[in-house]
């Protein structure tokens, strides 16, 4: 029997983080279904997820869908069975109990405040330093027009511009109006475009009070963004499709960045030759994962 909610994974070679991302899903008390696409794993996930949790719905990938492709498998697949809800949860992402009916409970108050057409959002903290990690976004007030700022979730409800999506719920009217993450993107931005596409159609986004459980940030040692790597590295890793390759990164600029949007474009380039070690604190270079 079909569920009302339809949680939307993808995974790449770590079954342990994976399995216990699905280990604390299965302990909320909200009844749902999941859809996750397994990218090509070799360390044996789909088996470990078919031991555990014979229920979930396993697609497969190529080993080519990093996040964004495999997250809009798995979503495609959802969407074509109708579901009232869908929740987005990155595969690091340990929920905290009752978070399902806590994210529902939300959504059902602002539909009752005309806002059906709205995405709630859930914040994530570092398991060990308990500093926030991934959420909601509002646009940079600074000049820099692509910089998307973490919003601190508060005892409140608060509005937002777009999401970093570990934990994101979408009703069926956003899906309708928006459809799925854009096949643009590959591995970053998929998230930050939908939300803004969102907004632009109507919809609403909103970040829950609290925080929904916990997910480690991403590091970025030995990325693009790290000053102890030596320049050819870092311009060799800005261009690649965990960076900022230019197809996606131009899509992204000229849908979001205004009539300057090419100014824009530069500055990743920019500081991945200089430097930039504020970077590391940037939720806007953060890496899915």
């Amino acid at each position: 029997m079909k569920q009302p909610l339809a949680v939307i994974m993808t995974c790449y070679n770590r079954r342990d983080i994976t399995l216990a991302c699905l280990r604390a899903l299965y302990q909320q008390t909200k009844p749902f279904d999941v859809y996750l696409t397994d990218d090509g794993s070799s360390d044996g996930t789909s088996d470990a997820i078919k031991a555990s949790y014979p229920q979930v719905h396993i697609l497969k990938g190529n080993g080519n869908l990093f996040w964004v492709g495999g997250m809009r498998l798995a979503f495609a697949e959802a969407m074509q069975r109708g579901y009232e809800y869908y929740l987005w949860l990155n595969d690091d992402t340990i929920l905290e109990s009752g978070i399902l009916e806590h994210l529902l409970a939300i959504h059902r108050d602002l539909s009752e405040h005309s806002h059906s057409s709205s995405i709630v959002v859930g914040s994530t903290k570092d398991p060990l330093t308990g500093k926030p990690t991934y959420g909601g976004a509002v646009r940079s007030k600074r000049w820099y027009s692509n910089k998307f700022e973490f919003l601190e979730p508060s005892e409140l409800l608060q509005e937002c511009d777009t999401m970093y999506g570990n934990c994101v719920l979408i009703s069926q009217f956003v899906a309708r109006k928006v459809g799925n993450l854009d096949a643009a993107f590959i591995h970053s931005f998929g998230d930050l475009d939908y939300g803004l596409r969102a907004r632009k159609l109507g919809c609403s986004i909103w970040v829950a009070p609290g925080y929904v459980g916990t997910c480690t940030k991403n590091s970025v040692r030995n990325s693009w963004a790290d000053t102890d790597s030596p320049l050819l590295e870092r311009l060799k890793k800005v261009v690649q499709v965990k960076g900022f390759p230019f197809k996606p990164w131009t899509v992204f600029c000229s849908r979001h960045s205004g009539p300057f949007w090419f100014a824009y474009w530069f500055l990743p380039y920019i500081r991945a030759v200089i430097g930039y070690k504020n970077l590391a604190a940037s939720p806007t270079f953060a890496e899915k994962t």
